[in-house]
């Protein structure tokens, strides 16, 4: 009886054995699946963040809403960019008109009361400029063509003429002045738009900034800050923003018709 007795527990340890080394592969398995899975999260998140840093790039690439070429009286006109010098023409509004001074004043989009102020002496040729144009009524009726919806990047651009991106005053000016440090663009921001590259293609667009929004800088700098909405931006947000776009992308035409009403500084 001893030798059968032997060979079961000879047969019982080898098959304790196995399930031992079957465990063990299992375990080694597990341990390397979920090391192929992190390695895998890792990458995706850097892809991610990646993509989302790209997508900025190449919108703002061309001034947020595109280039915003010169226009004049003949339709191909509207095709040629901006002139890339320094020196603004006679057409341009003397950035003294600004008065180095903070403006107050409310910008009406779709019945929408906004309060702004505008900082003259941080940048007085875009505020002369912005100024120059809400007097005259040039806002008035004009839509806000183009809504980003991204996460963290969050942008309105309205003051075109043509609706589209490509219409202007028919001037441009630069230099880009009161660009923020860090490219971090506060919820509230209004900011002129402008070409990629190009410090002296702005004219009449001008975006707000709905919530906290990183823009890279490009080869020309960042883009001139002339102040920030201090009320009525959730007004706006839930009136205009939280309807989306037209075709549900993250950047194109807003969902409801987006009109300037009127702008009144002092």
């Amino acid at each position: 009886m001893a030798p059968r007795n032997q060979e079961r527990e000879a047969r019982a340890s080898r098959q304790r054995l196995r399930d031992y080394q079957a465990r063990q592969t299992m375990h080694s398995s597990k341990i390397a699946r979920r090391r192929r899975d992190n390695i895998l999260a890792i990458i995706v998140v850097i892809l991610v963040v990646a993509a989302a840093t790209v997508v900025q790039v190449f919108y703002f690439s061309g001034g947020p809403g595109t280039p915003s070429p010169v226009p004049s009286t003949t339709a191909a006109s509207t095709e040629t960019p901006a002139p890339t010098s320094t020196a603004n023409s006679a057409q341009v509004p003397d950035p003294a008109g600004a008065e180095g001074r903070t403006w107050t004043g409310q910008m009406t989009i779709n019945d929408i009361p906004l309060g702004i102020q505008l900082d003259g002496a941080a940048a007085p040729q875009g505020v002369a400029n912005f100024i120059s144009l809400s007097t005259a009524g040039f806002y008035n009726g004009l839509t806000c063509h183009r809504l980003t919806t991204s996460p963290g990047f969050g942008v309105l651009q309205c003051g075109d003429p043509n609706g589209d991106g490509s219409g202007g005053p028919g001037y441009s000016f630069g230099p880009i002045e009161n660009a923020p440090a860090g490219d971090v663009y506060p919820a509230g921001t209004i900011a002129m738009a402008r070409q990629g590259g190009n410090a002296s293609s702005m004219g009449s667009q001008f975006f707000i900034v709905y919530e906290d929004t990183t823009i890279p800088s490009d080869a020309a700098g960042g883009y001139t800050v002339l102040g920030q909405v201090t009320s009525g931006l959730d007004a706006l947000k839930s009136g205009v923003v939280d309807a989306g776009t037209k075709d549900g992308s993250t950047d194109g035409a807003p969902a409801v018709e987006v009109k300037i009403g009127s702008i009144a500084v002092q």
